[in-house]
């Protein structure tokens, strides 16, 4: 199963755009049609790849907008770039999302105690390639951190791309701990601190920042789709979630491909991309 994607807009922009087509040419959502599975009795996943590794730009799935494309979050009127914290130059792994998965705001977790945060369960890719931006990648889970961001439940899912080099060698966390010492402890720095130069706390963590295992990991990937299943069907109130898909059979949600098609073609035509801003250079430093 191939994907590909299709620019609109001018990236840097606002306005910019980044849409998903399947194998067959259709308009999907990445939130919804891309299966969450690649190989189902091997546990192997498809991720969406929001942020290539070293860079910063904040982009993520649009889960309230009409086919879910990617966009570039914007905080006060402005497009958003995560703060570089000292030693961290932009994101240290490739970052994305489990398609068919959502953590739902209105369940509570028995481990964190905390509710979910009404976004698709996030993937931090430790393998040697730089993704791109859209990509969709098959991965291994190895194990799972318990972000806490600002009350809410946010896992982040430690994996690697099947198709890395070194991927047989990593099938659970203690292998990113032995094969890649620190990998595990500069992530919980990065999530601790990547938000103080914006005048917020610390992040705290469940089980004290530490890494719960592949199988944990795994059962939590399976509960969110559980959460993502009711979702699509209606049986859970969606809020501002725009559910619209075109390949969930029975879903009260799905829409024809010409319907897709129109919102793509709504959307503004791909253009020259915009300088990023030197700000979004910054190093900063912190004292813990």
């Amino acid at each position: 199963m191939s994907f590909t994607i299709e620019e609109r807009g001018k990236p840097n922009t606002q306005d910019y755009r980044v849409y998903f087509k399947n194998s067959d040419g259709k308009y999907i959502s990445p939130f919804h049609d891309i299966p969450l599975y690649a190989d189902e009795a091997k546990n192997i996943f498809h991720a969406v790849i929001e942020v290539p590794r070293w860079t910063n730009a904040k982009m993520e799935i649009a889960t309230k907008d009409p086919l879910n494309p990617l966009k570039q979050d914007v905080k006060k009127g402005n497009l958003r770039y995560v703060c570089n914290v000292f030693p961290h130059k932009g994101y240290i792994w490739n970052y994305g999302a489990i398609p068919q998965t959502w953590e739902d705001p209105g369940h509570k977790d028995e481990d964190t105690g905390c509710c979910g945060d009404n976004d698709p369960i996030d993937i931090c890719d430790i393998g040697n390639k730089v993704c791109s931006q859209g990509e969709v990648i098959r991965v291994k889970v190895l194990g799972t951190l318990a972000l806490i961001d600002e009350g809410e439940t946010d896992w982040k899912v430690i994996v690697i791309n099947v198709e890395d080099p070194e991927a047989d060698d990593f099938n659970d966390i203690n292998d990113v701990r032995r094969l890649k010492p620190g990998y595990l402890e500069a992530t919980v720095d990065w999530f601790r601190m990547y938000k103080v130069p914006d005048g917020k706390p610390e992040n705290q963590f469940a089980f004290n920042g530490e890494f719960k295992n592949r199988d944990f990991a795994i059962k939590t990937v399976k509960d969110t789709h559980g959460y993502w299943q009711a979702l699509i069907m209606k049986k859970t109130e969606a809020g501002e979630l725009n559910c619209m898909n075109t390949c969930v059979t029975d879903s009260p949600f799905i829409c024809a491909s010409s319907d897709a098609k129109a919102i793509v073609d709504s959307a503004s035509a791909y253009g020259e991309a915009k300088s990023i801003p030197n700000s979004a250079d910054k190093w900063y430093y912190y004292s813990k």
